[in-house]
């Protein structure tokens, strides 16, 4: 049986994203499909089954924050400027739930190298990283979230990998390539690094130790000396390829004037190995019905690999044929027969083969079968199995991040029954379709896109961009902004490049539609993402169906729908900055003791409130910018003696492993040579002017005397008797403990808050103020970081032995500032804590030369010709921008990205030259 559900012009679009839709609203009847008499009340249940799906997601709605850069990849001395854009993912539009957005760069190892904290009005903010040379080149990644979003998990941050060079401040310059074997069924990887300076000149015998590490865990240690072309040769044997799959090796460098160099080089795969993976559509295979199966191969690089093969059954009989895209995804139908078990014989495009079984077919079921390529039109069908005819009543709803579309109930009474979805009734972007039982458990579900862009997308028109341009001509740039023919107010953000010094990459675009309307949805790396939207084509419908059908995902619990239970909120919304914290005296919550906030940074500054009758204050009109020192007096309302006050803090976001495994780029430096090199002219040029400086600029340092550490210590070996120590001025800007130690002392890995030295499988013990608390129990994270005033590590024998059997893992030696050291003056006052929270970061103005006002003869080398974070358009949709072009020719591009009020996002890209 086949229905068709018709959409009709008198609905309007707000009714289509703010209300849900039964087939019966929409004015079908499906008295064919549904048994008679009962229909009004599972009709209503039906109903209520929406309602309570609209309240839950309108309640618990995510965000979702995209950030468009002015350039895909950078080199140290570069600003990266961006814009965020956040949005609420139930309604699509700017979102009011969050007023703070985290931004941080994260390092290789991942660690965060910076953090900003930046204020949100209506979703929309922006700032930009300043890539100092006490960074070195890598694969960094930008991740973005509020605190409301760290609910949801890290599959919903803005996480994306850039790759960053070196050549302005850099010595050394490394090349490496791996070749991987099989021995005694052990993977090895032999790794070959080139060490050069900047002219390509090899550093030959060259004292050389590296270490090798996989998942942060060392496997090879060694030495060796350069050869004349300045290369060494490290063997890798992985005796656990399932568990470390890729890691990094570290190798120091001795260059000729006794300066050692450490150098970083992604192992980015240890492993030839290709994982394939099934997945039948709707989530089952049933026997005796047609049943789609996609598949997904990709190499241990994290990239689609290209794969051919058949299908077999028990006797070795061909029974279909499978062939992938060049991403390895494709899809194939398949019938399973009872008693019958299948093989995929795949070969791949290195000539190598590998027998998988398909998954087993359930004797009963459902199958859930959607064809989405008709680009006006979806096609929904809903086969069942024999022996569950006439049994019971399904229910189907295709819904939108909560906001139901269509629902209806699904009779039993035929083994298959179809229906027919136009288009153009649906939002652009991912719908989920779910069959659900009579009791609204989840059976089969599938993830579909609905790409309406023509419609939706705000539509943006250069007025009077003529082709070409004269070096360093001004631009006077016009632009129109509309919507379904009507002008819009939005706001948008314009990055300008030099395609020759900038080359982009559309196909691996990461942009603004990519983001909020395809990736957001999905769980784990998409590879080339923009090659989706490039074109409209029947072919890239299929690439993307069967992208949907390998990295779809559950995002609604049906059971918490259904029980109207509420998920557990850990982060609570974050309007603005606050500083808040309890007031105890004798273990006791002080109630209406005065508390007072006072700062000397920039001027005096100095604010009161009291406490309530939990003794808990909350300074929450106040606004400052980050490194602002504040003094927290507080007292009872008769005296200040012997008060404690515990600061709130929110513990630091981890940083999980880099999910975008195939952005990673083993030789950065000579992956961006053409835009290293002209980036260094414009850096070089900078330095002469005086407008850049650089901070590393000794090659030798010369120690001419030892003087005793000037910090509070509590270690029983005396202060600074440790391998490693951090003071408070270090700890400044960290927001953990733990985030700040890893990667920091070599042989030290951290592992879910706590430290463990190499070799020893027990954490290392924790000496708080000369008080051991342990090391099983103990996470680092527990102690606020701010109120540490030194930490000493200790590794070595002769720095551990005072601790006796409590040093045999090693050490960690904490004083914190009221905690004094053993010979320091304890200057803890009872009510009076010194802190530094994190404020706003500050936003600073891209530089953009105004040739007519001050003429200037020196070269302009800019890579980024201009960027505007925030140009608006007004209510005829007008908007403008002026800037001037370089002194380099080329063909420049135009990125304009942004949003309106209603949700409607825009991008367009323009070009022209300049001669």
């Amino acid at each position: 049986m086949k229905t068709k559900i018709k959409a009709f012009k008198t609905l309007s679009k707000h009714l289509l994203k703010s209300k849900f839709l039964t087939l019966s609203t929409l004015g079908i009847a499906f008295l064919s499909i549904m048994s008679s008499s009962p229909v009004k009340a599972q009709e209503a249940n039906l109903t209520n089954f929406t309602k309570k799906l609209e309240e839950t997601s309108s309640k618990n709605a995510q965000e979702k924050v995209y950030l468009h850069l002015d350039k895909p990849y950078y080199a140290i001395g570069d600003d990266i400027w961006f814009k965020a854009y956040t949005i609420n993912a139930k309604t699509g539009l700017p979102s009011t739930i969050s007023g703070l957005l985290y931004i941080e760069l994260v390092t290789e190892k991942d660690s965060i190298a910076k953090q900003l904290k930046l204020p949100m009005k209506s979703g929309i903010t922006w700032g930009d990283f300043k890539l100092t040379d006490s960074l070195s080149e890598g694969n960094y990644r930008i991740r973005a979230y509020t605190q409301w979003m760290r609910n949801a998990g890290p599959e919903f941050y803005f996480d994306k990998t850039i790759k960053i060079g070196n050549s302005w401040a850099n010595k050394v310059f490394t090349k490496s390539s791996n070749a991987i074997s099989t021995e005694n069924n052990q993977q090895k990887v032999t790794t070959t690094i080139q060490f050069a300076d900047k002219q390509n000149i090899a550093y030959a015998n060259a004292q050389v130790n590296y270490e090798v590490k996989l998942n942060n865990k060392t496997v090879e240690r060694g030495k060796g000396v350069t050869n004349a072309q300045g290369e060494i040769t490290i063997v890798t044997t992985n005796k656990q390829p399932e568990a470390l799959k890729s890691g990094y090796i570290i190798a120091n460098i001795a260059l000729p004037n006794k300066t050692v160099v450490s150098k970083e080089i992604p192992l980015k795969t240890t492993s030839k190995d290709i994982d394939v993976q099934f997945f039948p559509e709707g989530g089952k295979l049933v026997e005796n019905l047609p049943n789609k199966i996609a598949i997904k191969a990709i190499n241990s690089s994290g990239l689609g690999e290209y794969t051919t093969g058949i299908i077999v059954n028990s006797d070795g009989t061909e029974i279909s044929k499978l062939e992938t895209n060049k991403l390895g995804m494709g899809s194939f139908f398949i019938n399973p027969i009872a008693g019958q078990a299948y093989k995929a014989n795949l070969t791949f495009a290195d000539g190598t083969t590998k027998t998988l079984n398909l998954p087993a077919a359930d004797k009963s079921g459902r199958v859930l079968s959607i064809s989405n390529l008709d680009s006006t039109k979806m096609s929904i069908k809903v086969y069942l199995s024999e022996d569950l005819l006439n049994k019971e009543e399904y229910n189907l709803i295709a819904q939108h991040n909560g906001i139901v579309y269509f629902s209806t109930k699904v009779s039993s009474s035929r083994q298959v029954v179809s229906l027919t979805v136009p288009k153009d009734s649906l939002p652009s972007g991912i719908i989920q379709v779910s069959l659900l039982s009579s009791t609204f458990a989840p059976l089969n579900e599938r993830i579909v896109f609905v790409n309406n862009l023509t419609a939706d997308k705000i539509d943006i028109k250069p007025e009077n961009l003529k082709p070409s341009y004269g070096k360093r001509a001004k631009v006077d740039l016009s632009l129109a902004a509309s919507h379904a023919g009507k002008p819009v107010q939005g706001s948008f953000s314009v990055a300008i490049t030099n395609s020759t010094a900038v080359k982009p990459d559309p196909e691996n675009e990461t942009n603004i539609l990519t983001k909020l309307l395809l990736t957001s949805d999905l769980v784990g790396y998409v590879e080339k993402p923009n090659r989706y939207f490039l074109n409209q084509d029947r072919e890239t419908r299929f690439d993307l169906d069967n992208l949907l059908l390998t990295q779809g995902w559950r995002k609604i619990d049906w059971k918490q729908v259904v029980d109207g239970t509420e998920p557990v909120i850990k982060f609570p919304v974050e309007k603005k900055i606050q500083i808040s914290g309890l007031v105890t005296k004798g273990g006791k919550p002080v109630v209406k003791g005065k508390v007072s906030l006072v700062s000397f940074s920039g001027g005096f500054f100095m604010i009161d409130t009291l406490t309530d009758a939990k003794g808990r204050f909350n300074f929450d009109q106040i606004e400052f910018l980050d490194s602002t020192k504040f003094v927290v007096q507080a007292r009872t309302d008769k005296d200040r003696k012997f008060v404690d006050i515990v600061m709130d803090v929110v513990p630091g976001q981890m940083v999980s492993k880099n999910p975008n495994t195939g952005d990673i780029e083993v030789n950065v430096n000579q992956s961006l040579a053409a835009y290293l090199e002209e980036s260094n002219k414009y850096f070089d040029d900078q330095t002469k002017k005086g407008l850049l400086n650089r901070t590393i600029l000794l090659d030798q340092v010369n120690i001419v005397e030892k003087r005793k550490p000037a910090y509070a210590s509590s270690n029983l070996g005396g202060a600074g008797n440790a391998d490693a120590v951090f003071t408070a001025k270090d700890l400044e800007t960290a927001f953990s403990l733990s985030q700040y130690l890893q990667g920091r002392i070599a042989g030290v890995q951290i592992r879910n808050g706590q430290a463990f030295a190499r070799g020893s499988q027990s954490p290392m013990s924790i000496m708080l103020d000369g008080m051991n608390v342990g090391g099983e129990d103990f996470d680092l994270d527990n102690i606020v970081v701010q109120d540490i005033e030194t930490v000493e590590i200790l590794k070595s024998i002769g720095n551990t032995a005072i601790y006796g059997m409590q040093g045999g893992s090693g050490v960690i030696v904490i004083t914190t500032k009221r905690g004094g050291g053993l010979s320091s003056v304890n200057t803890y006052t009872p009510g009076v804590i010194n802190y530094l929270p994190k404020g706003y970061a500050v936003v600073r103005a891209f530089y953009s030369p105004k040739y007519d006002v001050k003429p200037d003869n020196r070269p302009d080398l800019r890579t980024t010709v201009f960027w505007e974070p925030q140009m608006v358009s007004d209510a005829s949709g007008k908007a403008k921008i002026s800037y001037f072009n370089t002194d380099v020719p080329g063909t420049y591009r135009i990125v304009i990205e942004g949003i309106d009020v209603n949700g409607s996002l825009a991008r367009k890209v323009l070009t022209y030259e300049v001669k």
